[in-house]
């Protein structure tokens, strides 16, 4: 029995009209052959364990060969892109090939990047290359494992067909999971335009399909709005905790449902640094890390822009004013789980302060640093110290100090110290993907060799477990891997 015949497959985004997207043809790849096939994440939706080897599945989810089960088409959006609004932007390399309805009936956007040109490809090829594929393909699942909401990565391909960046690059696809591809510009299209009617509509769809609880209110279109506002403040906090750098956050990557969207020039902490700047052509810093909450607070206002025809300002100024307050309370509840401090102490707010200022002094990595406290019960406390005195910075004494301080601080929790850092470890990951070591995959696998991509895949889907023999996955990046400031270009 074919595949495709196993699986649910619909199409309710082409059931709006004509102007909110067009249909469009994958333009096929040359020899192109599977990388990688998320095989736990298909087999929620009914995909056997044969999908990886089949050349007919490989066939009709890239395009290569039309089928009935797809409509590929292609949404049109606009955005902020670096505050500037830019309306003419649209998927101008991927098309929504339709919508995969998993087994306990939750249906997810199946989207196919790197697809060719599309009419809102703006001069572009409408292509991928490899290295900003296994990138995403990578990162998503990465994140997923972390537990931050995002889009998943069902599979990618590679091929011999070349594309022309800064070198010339082999083209790849990735096949692209969400619960929805609506994005914030979805709506500022509609409100500049002045097509009010079609603003309604879009916004009448994503009740329906997101939000159903929504349409039981006196307001649905603010309630929706006040969902959007929360889930943004709970992807942000979930960021900020995991020490995740998105690196273009303009309002076309922003999904209406809080997923993390359109992996680009990511980057995860390396030595703690609170300004921290992954992407190479931001200039100005507007996307570093600490202004990631400002920056959603920002898109969250341009959003409400393109919703006064259908919500009272007055309403929105006060749906906005609760993006912070949510924020703060995800972002304080996720760190105190990280220190192991589940009780509220009056003099926990300045604890907090001093530690970071501590961790930035000493340019302690993020990542380790919150791994190795998770870590007292078993490896004791000189590893902590050591985190502190190798970098040569500080004061161990100060390290030995703060160390001490916390140490009392945790005796006012009811949790033995086994106890609190089993807890500990759950929520603090011992593997993330560093951009050095993306890039070490990215090398190999461009000479043939996709092993570490593999191993990476299977490693960050479970990064709280030890997994010993992936030590060396856990290591601080060399210093040509730290910091590494990524192209958009892909």
């Amino acid at each position: 029995m074919p595949l495709l015949d196993q699986i649910t497959i619909t199409h309710r985004y082409a059931t709006l009209p004509a102007g909110f997207y067009q249909f469009v043809a994958p333009t096929p790849l040359d020899n192109l052959r599977w990388v990688s096939w998320n095989q736990p994440l298909a087999e929620q939706f009914g995909f056997s364990h044969g999908a990886p080897e089949s050349v007919y599945l490989l066939d009709a989810l890239s395009g290569t060969v039309s089928h009935d089960a797809f409509k590929p088409l292609a949404m049109k959006y606009a955005g902020h892109q670096f505050g500037i609004y830019n309306p003419d932007l649209g998927d101008g390399r991927g098309l929504l090939l339709g919508e995969l309805v998993s087994l306990e009936g939750v249906v997810f956007d199946l989207h196919l990047k790197g697809a060719g040109q599309t009419p809102y490809s703006r001069m572009g090829d409408g292509r991928a290359v490899l290295r900003s594929t296994i990138r995403e393909y990578l990162c998503s699942e990465a994140m997923a494992g972390l537990g931050v909401p995002t889009t998943r990565a069902l599979g990618m391909m590679v091929s011999d067909t070349p594309v022309y960046r800064e070198r010339v690059e082999q083209g790849a696809l990735l096949l692209r999971l969400a619960e929805s591809h609506v994005r914030f510009g979805h709506f500022e299209h509609f409100f500049y335009t002045e097509q009010y009617d079609q603003l309604k509509q879009l916004a009448d769809r994503v009740i329906e399909w997101h939000f159903p609880d929504c349409e039981n209110s006196k307001k649905p279109y603010l309630t929706m709005f006040e969902n959007i506002v929360q889930l943004t403040a709970d992807m942000i906090a979930h960021w900020q905790t995991k020490g995740f750098a998105h690196g273009v956050m303009n309002t076309d990557n922003m999904s209406i449902l809080g997923q993390t969207f359109d992996y680009g020039p990511f980057g995860f902490l390396d030595d703690y640094e609170p300004g921290y700047i992954c992407n190479h052509s931001d200039y100005q810093g507007r996307y570093a890390f600490n202004n990631q909450p400002s920056i959603a607070l920002w898109n969250l206002t341009a959003l409400a822009q393109a919703l006064t025809p259908l919500i009272e300002r007055v309403d929105l100024d006060s749906s906005l004013e609760k993006f912070t307050p949510r924020l703060q309370s995800q972002y304080s509840a996720q760190m105190r789980a990280k220190f192991g401090l589940f009780t509220k102490q009056p003099e926990d707010g300045a604890f907090f302060s001093e530690s970071f200022d501590l961790m930035e002094t000493a340019k302690v990595d993020y990542t380790r640093f919150f791994r190795v406290l998770s870590c007292l019960d078993s490896d004791g406390t000189s590893s902590l110290v050591d985190l502190f005195d190798d970098r040569k910075l500080v004061d161990r004494n100060k390290a030995v100090m703060w160390l001490n301080q916390y140490l009392q601080r945790c005796e006012k929790e009811k949790l033995s110290t086994s106890e609190r850092c089993e807890k500990m470890r759950e929520v603090n990951p011992k593997y993330i993907l560093r951009n050095y070591l993306a890039q070490q995959a990215i090398e190999l696998a461009e000479q043939g060799d996709f092993s570490l991509v593999h191993t990476l895949s299977d490693v960050l889907k479970a990064p709280f477990d030890e997994q010993p023999e992936y030590d060396y996955l856990a290591k601080l990046p060399p210093d040509w891997g730290k910091k590494m400031a990524i192209s958009c270009s892909s």
